[in-house]
């Protein structure tokens, strides 16, 4: 029997929903700032980029819920798990946003090492026998797909968000020290935007961080295994698709009302 034939409650069905939602909602944002004429075009690619993967990421959630590769093993570990790319990308963002006239360097390299070899283990495994991938687990030591993973997810996701910060309190700052430089109507309200986006992205991802250790600590040390709990795997999951709804909140508020909100002679 298919995973989605098996009789499941309607609050199940209502969580794939949700879920769903937010792969539509990103992906469509995301593919819209590719387009997108107006602003920093190297900061819409990296937004662009975020939403795509940070959606691909939830799309690979909702095929593990419903269960689809203990049916099917040939897709198994499909590539488009991107945890490690989210937060780089949204760093770029910020960056390039706040600081366009700023030249990508070879320097930059760096941050995208452990995204590029994520995708490539992913990759990797995703081209093998089906009858191999079955011996690879989510093992601890697995850097790109186990509990190791998990901790450079949130440390780096964390950290990024610092650094991206920082960015914002510069540019409030030197515009304070340095008064002949004030900060134009458009720019403060650029500056206000990516503060309010990571603020409100440091309250959601320490709610799913908090699910994430919980989950972890109570199999390795209490040997509970709380992704059984349907309630708790639910707000789990739905932990992670808020940051997916409110990321892609964003990007349709700048596409659609970011210009007249900034000023009418804004690039943003």
């Amino acid at each position: 029997m298919l995973p989605w034939h098996e009789p499941h409650s309607w609050l199940y069905y209502l969580l794939l929903l949700s879920l769903g939602g937010g792969v539509l909602m990103s992906i469509t944002a995301g593919s819209l700032f590719f387009l997108k004429r107006s602003g920093v075009k190297r900061a819409n690619i990296f937004y662009g980029l975020l939403l795509l993967c940070i959606g691909g990421t939830l799309l690979h959630n909702i095929i593990y819920v419903i269960g689809f590769y203990d049916h099917y093993p040939a897709y198994k570990f499909f590539p488009i798990y991107f945890t490690l790319a989210i937060p780089t990308l949204l760093f770029f963002h910020v960056k390039l946003s706040l600081y366009p006239e700023y030249r990508l360097r070879w320097s930059d390299a760096k941050h995208f090492a452990l995204p590029l070899a994520q995708w490539l283990f992913f990759w990797t495994i995703f081209l093998r026998n089906p009858l191999d991938k079955l011996s690879v687990s989510r093992d601890f030591y697995n850097p790109f797909y186990g509990g190791l993973e998990q901790a450079i997810y949130l440390a780096s996701f964390f950290a990024y968000l610092y650094f991206s910060y920082r960015y914002v309190a510069h540019l409030r700052q030197t515009a304070g020290a340095q008064k002949r430089q004030k900060l134009t109507v458009a720019e403060g309200r650029k500056v206000w935007y990516l503060s309010k986006l990571l603020k409100g992205l440091f309250i959601l991802f320490g709610i799913h961080t908090a699910f994430v250790l919980t989950d972890f600590f109570c199999y390795e040390f209490l040997y509970i295994n709380l992704r059984s709990v349907r309630v708790y795997a639910g707000m789990g999951a739905l932990s992670f698709a808020a940051l997916v709804y409110f990321l892609s909140v964003y990007g349709f508020q700048v596409l659609f009302w970011g210009r007249k909100r900034l000023g009418g002679n804004s690039k943003w």
